[in-house]
């Protein structure tokens, strides 16, 4: 009966998680008409790709989603490698003030976004990085960066140490050992990290918003939320769908294609032995 009650649970949470998407995919496939239908429809009785022919060719989202993988993508790879060296010195290095400076970096994520947004965006026009994709960078490490530095710095305080001193015993320096020792044990981790990073800055929307003017920059985020129907009092509900699934699917296949190294970087420092 525990299994039993168990494997229920895991049912329904799975339910719980999945139907959402598995709405907006069905919806993406509907007539207009069907998605105002005030009959519940969990299988479509007609289908048809007028909202993903719209996405693609009445919009400029293909150049949305380029957008959206050049500044997450950047955030996640300038992130890994600031905070990897932040997470080495934090985790492997003896200084004092170490402990205070972790718990400094961590809250970093305690304010609320909206609460740094007009400070940031003075910021970012008096450098001249409004409505850039590295101003979007910048910015995305606001929040990326201390989670990438907590949960590596305690990946790189988990490894045995006796790499390292092995390292420096054949004449490694600091950096070598970093590099060519720790770095590629630490490889899990950076991965499982990097998703984070990456889902987080390929989902914000704030600082999308706030610091991008028209489609040379604006993300996916954004750009399905201007989305305009034939009138302006419509709300294209089908063409929002069609691109949410569109938007979803780089994630899902990053998470297929990575999970046991995810996996890994989540459970590692777990068991000891």
């Amino acid at each position: 009966m525990r299994k039993l009650g168990l494997a229920a649970a895991v049912i329904l949470l799975l339910v719980y998680c999945g139907f959402p998407f598995y709405w907006a995919v069905i919806s993406s496939f509907k007539p207009s008409a069907a998605l105002f239908s005030p009959h519940l429809e969990l299988w479509p009785r007609a289908f048809t790709l007028e909202h993903y022919r719209n996405v693609f060719l009445h919009t400029r989202f293909l150049r949305n989603i380029l957008n959206s993988l050049i500044v997450a993508g950047g955030t996640t790879l300038l992130g890994l490698l600031v905070g990897s060296l932040a997470a080495y010195a934090l985790g492997r290095l003896p200084f004092p003030p170490r402990r205070a400076v972790l718990y400094l970096v961590l809250s970093m994520n305690v304010f609320p976004h909206i609460s740094i947004l007009s400070g940031l965006f003075v910021l970012l026009r008096a450098l001249h990085l409004f409505n850039t994709h590295l101003g979007l960078i910048l910015s995305y490490l606001l929040f990326v960066l201390p989670l990438t530095v907590w949960v590596l710095t305690q990946y790189f305080r988990a490894l045995p140490p006796e790499l390292e001193e092995a390292a420096y015993v054949d004449g490694a320096g600091v950096f070598q050992a970093y590099w060519r020792i720790l770095l590629p044990l630490a490889a899990p981790g950076m991965v499982s990290t990097g998703l984070l990073g990456f889902m987080a800055a390929w989902n914000e929307f704030l600082f999308a918003l706030t610091f991008t003017v028209g489609d040379r920059v604006r993300t996916v985020p954004v750009a399905i939320a201007l989305f305009g129907g034939a009138n302006p009092y419509e709300i294209p509900w089908g063409s929002i769908m069609a691109a949410s699934v569109v938007v979803t699917l780089p994630v899902i296949l990053l998470v297929l294609v990575f999970q046991r190294r995810i996996v890994e970087g989540l459970t590692a420092g777990t068991v000891k032995g």
